[in-house]
């Protein structure tokens, strides 16, 4: 996470720490090779050097970028409207066995504050262990671990607050209780939602006599890949309102998937029919609604929809 927060009751140290780490698939690992030298003197350093996956074949020049080795992001990365964020949060005992405090009823909870809701949604956790239900005492240097995911439909900065709340006693040299107090802190974790495609739309009446039917309109619209990863373009759907009929013009509708670098632009478009009479007084007709779903380099779904597209009324 690029910003984090902590807040706490007063009382000193706790005796739980709180790591909450941004669950990704991991990408291929790159490699770029020396090339072969003779400059003899023990100068020469071999190709080998420089390569991520070495071959066993020192004779064998590897050019090819990427390698069978799989890496873990090396920071947060770049969070996109339409994916599904995902964390595991994790509560650690801290307390040593030697230690005289015990640690009992810990638990974990999460919301998430968007642009549209500052106050925060309460968000769902899952086990990511046995212990659903952790009322009993806490093994010293265990771990609690929750994970989450959480379909990002906003742009803008995001917080995830994460609040620890447990009970830590104190024992007396026989082992008894002697004091406890109830505990807890909140930790503030920021990063931004930004898009990854972007949609940019035009809707077109097209002139027809009388005799010709409904109204027919144009929906054009171009899809730019406005990240900084190269994304996977699968469907563009279209879902239509009630009284309107819609076909593609793109072509085969079972074509292979598109690849977007980012700034890569595809084109799309679909004839809109009146099916009966719509109702246009208002000055803005709602149409149709575009459906995007694409998949990230290392597979992961995201999906996005529009808001109404719309022409104007008469």
């Amino acid at each position: 996470m690029a910003h984090q927060r902590t807040q706490s009751i007063p009382g000193g140290s706790h005796a739980v720490s709180l790591k909450v780490l941004r669950l990704s698939r991991p990408t291929l690992a790159t490699q770029t090779s020396l090339p072969q030298t003779d400059f003899g003197n023990g100068l020469d350093i071999s190709p080998q050097a420089s390569q991520a996956c070495p071959s066993a074949d020192e004779s064998v020049s590897v050019s090819f970028p990427l390698t069978p080795l799989l890496t873990l992001p090396a920071a947060f990365g770049a969070a996109y409207v339409g994916e599904t964020f995902a964390c595991t949060l994790c509560a650690n005992n801290e307390i040593r066995e030697a230690d005289t405090r015990s640690v009992s009823g810990l638990k974990v909870t999460a919301e998430l504050q968007t642009p549209s809701n500052r106050a925060g949604t309460p968000l769902e956790l899952h086990d990511a262990d046995d212990a659903r239900d952790v009322d009993g005492e806490i093994a010293p240097g265990a771990t609690l671990q929750r994970t989450l995911r959480h379909e990002l439909k906003e742009e803008g900065p995001h917080v995830l607050a994460a609040t620890v709340t447990y009970t830590e006693t104190l024992r007396n040299d026989e082992g008894g209780a002697s004091g406890g107090r109830a505990r807890s802190f909140r930790k503030l974790y920021q990063f931004v939602s930004q898009q990854l495609i972007a949609v940019r739309s035009k809707v077109t009446e097209r002139k027809r006599g009388e005799k010709d039917g409904g109204r027919q309109w144009i929906l054009e619209a171009q899809l730019e890949n406005v990240g900084e990863a190269s994304a996977v373009l699968e469907k563009v759907r279209l879902k239509e309102r009630d009284g309107i009929v819609g076909r593609a013009m793109n072509g085969d509708e079972e074509r292979e998937a598109t690849v977007l670098k980012p700034q890569d632009v595809e084109q799309v478009m679909f004839v809109l029919e009146e099916q009966g009479k719509l109702d246009m007084i208002a000055e803005r007709v709602p149409l149709a609604q575009l459906s995007i779903d694409w998949r990230s380099a290392m597979g992961e779904r995201g999906s996005l929809t529009t808001g109404w597209l719309a022409s104007k009324g008469r």
